[in-house]
């Protein structure tokens, strides 16, 4: 489809779009060209509106079932992993031929939880992708499924819901739509509850929203609605807007980056944060974690303190000075992230104590702070 001149200007800059296995499937266990025509003319709609638009796509491995004319009685990992082999060709064979039609030139990145656990691994896919934007070349993000297991086994960083947070956290989205088989969050499941409504604006995710998305993953994909919520938290909580919304609803990209109100909408949760913050805000790179008190939350949620030893009740993990580690309550959800200033052995050594007492505990000393608050991040 084109934007003719009346069109208004678009409210939303940059977007990354994450595409379903069982909306390109149509629910078949195979590609639905027609399907994936009408997204790629969407995007290339926005395109040619001067916006910035990454792909993350699933699909691989249902291509490669189809390509082998299997019908999925095999579920087993080193199996999954053949597929996806054989099916990223076909996938993106598809891609860059319904790009074409329009004049746009794709690219693709094939990334793994490694690849982006190190800062410099980071900073490279991200200048990758920037600069790919920057050229107006399209790419399509995948999972590296052929060596990431994690995605198949289903864990919870490793299906492309949560990489498309990823992939907006790492460009600095303005917007991340994910679109489905499904119109958004609901109060129920729609398929199982006919008086099950929308939610359209959800404001703070809780463990409320994830117990209403709870349940059994359909067709052929490896997410679900809870995937898509952990998504929404990392995406927001880092600044980026996510919208949840259904792929089959007509011009369902171009309504909603004119900024009409589709699907479920979740606010972004702060203003934008550096660079830095935002990958260890990632996850990716964690080593352990530290398990802290009331008293200590609060201080670092409300009054932007930094995490002393006292505040500290538990030490998860084995870790060195300067690596990233996740922080809990006493409720064990993580609330943050943070550069240690100690080790996993010096802090088991000095949890709960006064700062004052470090250097006599330790007999050396970094500082008073076991996370200073330049180095942590809030949930």
């Amino acid at each position: 489809m084109e934007l003719d001149k009346s069109t208004p200007v678009l409210p939303y800059h940059r977007i990354v779009v994450k595409l379903g296995t069982n909306l390109l499937t149509a629910g078949t266990g195979k590609l639905d060209l027609q399907i994936m025509a009408v997204l790629v003319s969407q995007i290339a709609a926005l395109q040619g509106k001067g916006k910035e638009v990454t792909v993350v796509s699933s699909g691989a491995i249902a291509a490669g079932r189809k390509k082998l004319g299997l019908r999925g009685e095999r579920k087993d990992i080193p199996f999954k992993q053949v597929l996806a082999s054989i099916g990223q060709s076909s996938l993106m064979s598809a891609y860059e031929q319904l790009f074409d039609w329009h004049g746009i030139t794709v690219a693709q990145a094939l990334l793994t939880r490694a690849d982006l656990s190190n800062r410099l691994g980071y900073l490279n896919a991200r200048n990758t992708l920037l600069s790919l934007m920057e050229l107006k070349v399209i790419c399509i993000v995948n999972e590296n499924d052929v060596v990431a297991t994690e995605e198949l086994r289903g864990a919870r960083f490793g299906d492309n819901d949560n990489l498309s947070a990823q992939v907006a956290n790492l460009v600095d989205a303005d917007l991340l739509v994910i679109l489905t088989d499904i119109g958004g969050l609901y109060t129920g499941d729609p398929h199982k509850n006919p008086t099950a409504s929308l939610i359209p604006r959800v404001d703070k995710i809780d463990a409320k929203l994830f117990r209403i998305a709870g349940g059994p993953v359909k067709g052929g994909g490896t997410g679900g609605m809870v995937t898509k919520l952990e998504a929404a938290k990392l995406a927001t909580a880092s600044g980026v807007g996510v919208i949840i919304a259904g792929g089959r609803i007509p011009d369902v990209l171009i309504r909603i980056a004119s900024g009409e109100s589709i699907g479920t909408f979740f606010a972004p949760g702060s203003t934008r944060i550096e660079s830095r913050k935002r990958w260890m805000l990632s996850g990716l790179a964690c080593c352990g974690k530290v398990v802290i008190d009331d008293g200590a939350a609060a201080a670092l949620r409300k009054q932007n303190k930094s995490l002393l030893p006292s505040g500290i009740s538990t030490v998860q993990g084995e870790f060195s000075r300067g690596d990233i580690v996740e922080i809990f309550n006493g409720e064990n959800r993580c609330i943050g992230f943070g550069i240690s200033s100690y080790s996993s052995g010096d802090i088991q050594a000095i949890k709960g104590a006064h700062s004052q007492k470090i250097s006599a505990l330790l007999g050396h000393e970094y500082g008073s702070e076991v996370i200073h608050r330049n180095n942590l991040v809030i949930l």
